[in-house]
């Protein structure tokens, strides 16, 4: 009975393949919306302001380091709760697969998200003059969203900190 019912838990992991196999789709989702923006804003390149440039250049790059997250979510995750993704191709194979554990998916998926925040509240910082972005976010909402990124930024040193402690627990 305790083998079937450890067995009958062991397989449970796979009920986690439907939930990565959702994210892959909201990675496909998150790479319509970069070319729908991409398609946008190319056409007005030669009337775009160096700033408003910036900004779709931010926005384009806040996008990528989404779906950066969202790979690193998926493989890692997979690998390290469901099962080894046995691909053919070892060469194309990306370094980092199947040597990332859990404290490393941690600390890249806070960076991820710090890196995220930074280029939102850069973005911000940018429109400010801009009457229309003022509108949408005062000095209240700039304030928070600086005081949420320095929440995102110190939660990555405190995690960091509490991984190089267990480490040093280890070795001791």
């Amino acid at each position: 009975m305790e083998r079937t019912i450890e067995r009958g838990l062991f397989n449970a992991r796979w009920l986690m393949a439907p939930m990565y196999l959702g994210l892959s789709i909201c990675l496909a989702m998150l790479t319509f919306i970069f070319l729908r923006e991409l398609v946008y804003y190319a056409p007005q390149v030669l009337t775009m302001s160096a700033d408003k440039s910036i900004l779709v250049v931010l926005t384009l790059i806040d996008l990528s380091l989404a779906g950066n997250l969202l790979l690193i979510v998926l493989f890692s995750g997979y690998e390290n709760f469901v099962s080894k993704l046995d691909i053919g191709d070892p060469e194309d194979r990306p370094a980092w697969m199947g040597t990332v554990d859990f404290s490393g998916l941690k600390m890249k998926l806070i960076g991820s998200i710090v890196a995220i925040s930074a280029i939102h509240l850069l973005k911000r910082f940018m429109e400010i003059g801009n009457d229309e972005a003022d509108a949408v976010y005062g000095e209240q909402e700039l304030f928070w969203l600086v005081v949420i990124h320095l929440t995102f930024v110190t939660s990555g040193v405190l995690m960091a900190l509490m991984d190089w402690l267990a480490a040093r627990s280890k070795k001791g």
